[in-house]
């Protein structure tokens, strides 16, 4: 099309007779409206509420689709994966079986090192054709947003290369794709020992040509004993700010080094896992309003014993957001509907924390609350409609998707 041509009138969409969980606070648990409608007006909805307070202007919609008083909410998003890598880790899976302990299997050269190595063999279009098959278990799941981080290539190179599969995934399905730039994961064999000369020869000449090259929306790190310390990860997350980059960490997941809490103190988006958080590191993430996501299938995969504190979170104020924390190691799960299952099974999240936990607050743990998450004027119109008779159905059903359809930025994308 030629830069004069008028593209003509953008098309209105209206999705009538539905029963909405809009997930807006200011509409009490789940922000339930009956009878209700969503009316677009392109990628944006222009209305969200009763049907007896639709416009007459947009009861005329171009296309009109009745959901014949199925239940719709926002679309689910995925604030936490590792989608992009090589390989997987089954050999592993039957060690932990048989007794072998996560920390153990690292530190004999086994976990994030062994999927290091496959990663690094692959091209870029080799990484995406890998990930496209974990990407379409969540899409076919209601799924709009899914962040993906990187982590895996442990050198520049690589690194930038997840980066840029992750990016190449929105071009290929209809999805919103956040990046993570992870490379302060592990430490390769080249550095053991030398964690300080890592981050200042790879971490951060990476993060500043992932950033150069408009790779990366965010900056993570892994604060753990087998991983990072905090000293280390606040020279991450320096670099990131004086780059103007928001940052997350993985913290508090097999000790308590106090890394939600210096998370906190850079303003970070989130802190993820948290089984070994105290009161104290609650209360800081919920003063900076950085959210706690929240990570089952690790919990499972790992047969953890340490819950993550809960009602310490709940009683700070801070926001838990929940996710498949999807990686061919310690959570090989692709599906959000089941993270929800396991969310309120294993660690007794709510119905509604649970439902906003896949929406409302991971949108927020992923900066883009003001983009999707919720169903309100303004918003992209990203929608799951749902064959269900009550919202409980996508919590405690095991292995079953009710999905009758997916609606991205006002486009109906699947059914």
């Amino acid at each position: 099309m030629d830069g004069n041509e008028n593209p003509g009138p953008v098309r209105t969409s209206l999705w009538r007779n539905a029963r909405l969980a809009t997930l807006r606070e200011d509409l009490g648990t789940l922000g339930v409206v009956e009878s209700g409608v969503v009316a677009a007006r392109g990628e944006r909805i222009v209305y969200a509420g009763p049907e007896a307070g639709l416009t007459s202007e947009l009861a005329r919609a171009d296309q009109i689709f009745d959901c014949e008083g199925r239940w719709v909410t926002p679309a689910l998003i995925d604030c936490h994966t590792h989608i992009v890598h090589g390989g997987n880790r089954a050999r592993e899976f039957q060690l932990r079986l048989e007794g072998a302990t996560y920390e153990a299997i690292a530190r004999a050269g086994g976990g994030i090192a062994s999927t290091v190595e496959a990663t690094n063999a692959l091209s870029v279009d080799e990484l995406v054709a890998a990930a496209l098959p974990r990407l379409d278990a969540l899409l076919a799941e209601g799924v709009s947003t899914v962040e993906v981080k990187s982590g895996y290539g442990l050198n520049v190179e690589t690194e930038l290369k997840m980066l840029r599969a992750a990016r190449r995934l929105e071009t290929l399905r209809p999805v919103r794709i956040v990046t993570s730039y992870l490379a302060a994961h592990a430490t390769p064999p080249g550095y053991q020992g030398r964690n300080g000369d890592y981050i200042a020869e790879v971490v951060l000449p990476g993060l500043a040509a992932a950033h150069a090259e408009g790779l990366v929306d965010a900056v993570d790190g892994f604060c753990e004993g087998i991983a990072f310390s905090p000293a280390e990860i606040a020279l991450v997350f320096d670099k990131a700010k004086s780059l103007g980059l928001p940052v997350k960490l993985h913290a508090e997941q097999l000790s308590d080094l106090g890394g939600a809490k210096l998370a906190a103190s850079y303003g970070a988006l989130s802190a993820d896992h948290l089984e070994y958080l105290d009161a104290a590191g609650a209360a800081a993430m919920a003063k900076a309003r950085t959210v706690a996501v929240l990570l089952p299938g690790a919990f499972y995969t790992l047969r953890e014993k340490q819950l993550p504190p809960v009602e310490a979170l709940r009683a700070a104020g801070t926001r838990m957001a929940i996710a498949t924390d999807c990686n061919p190691g310690t959570s090989p799960l692709t599906s959000l509907l089941l993270t929800m299952n396991m969310s309120a099974t294993l660690f007794r999240l709510t119905l509604e924390e649970c439902l906003a936990g896949v929406t409302r607050e991971a949108a927020r743990a992923l900066g883009v609350l003001d983009e999707t998450g919720t169903i309100e004027a303004g918003k992209s119109a990203d929608l799951a409609i749902w064959n269900i008779d009550q919202p409980a159905e996508l919590i405690y059903r095991v292995g079953f998707n009710p999905l009758c359809e997916r609606v991205f930025k006002g486009e109906r994308v699947s059914r």
